[in-house]
């Protein structure tokens, strides 16, 4: 029988508490026919978990030998997922479009970050949040759509 650490199980979780997070989003934009819908913002989210969960080994492995930042991983995930929404947004001349698509897959970044420290109730909470933001707020800023 193979035996599984606690530490990969929490690994796991992690990862796929991320993964339910960023597809419930991602779920409400391909119900509104967006392209970047539920395997896109699943995607970040568990992709941008894995990094925070790399970044926190890397400082737990390597934290004796040095200050060692965990944070910098973090931070570059916030810049990368801001070059991939910038691919997402599309100028017309009567406005912009994708700026929302862009910004829900800012914020399921954020989601698995999240997860990728084992901080579930801020994932969740934001998840949460961002669905009543994609959902509710169209409502009450176009009440006759």
């Amino acid at each position: 029988m193979i035996e599984i650490s606690l530490e990969y199980f929490d690994i796991s979780l992690r990862l796929l508490i991320a993964a339910i997070l960023g597809g419930i989003i991602g779920f409400e934009r391909e119900k509104h026919g967006k392209d970047a819908g539920f395997r896109t913002h699943a995607l970040v989210c568990v992709g941008s978990c894995l990094m925070m969960i790399i970044s926190w080994k890397i400082h737990l492995l390597f934290r004796a030998s040095g200050p060692v930042d965990p944070s910098r991983i973090a931070a570059q995930v916030v810049t990368g997922i801001g070059f991939l929404g910038a691919g997402a947004i599309i100028r017309f001349p009567k406005g912009v479009k994708g700026l929302t698509t862009a910004a829900g897959v800012w914020a399921a970044a954020g989601i698995g970050l999240a997860c990728g420290l084992g901080e579930y109730f801020p994932a969740v909470v934001t998840t949460v949040i961002t669905l009543i933001i994609l959902v509710v707020f169209p409502r009450i800023s176009h009440p006759s759509s």
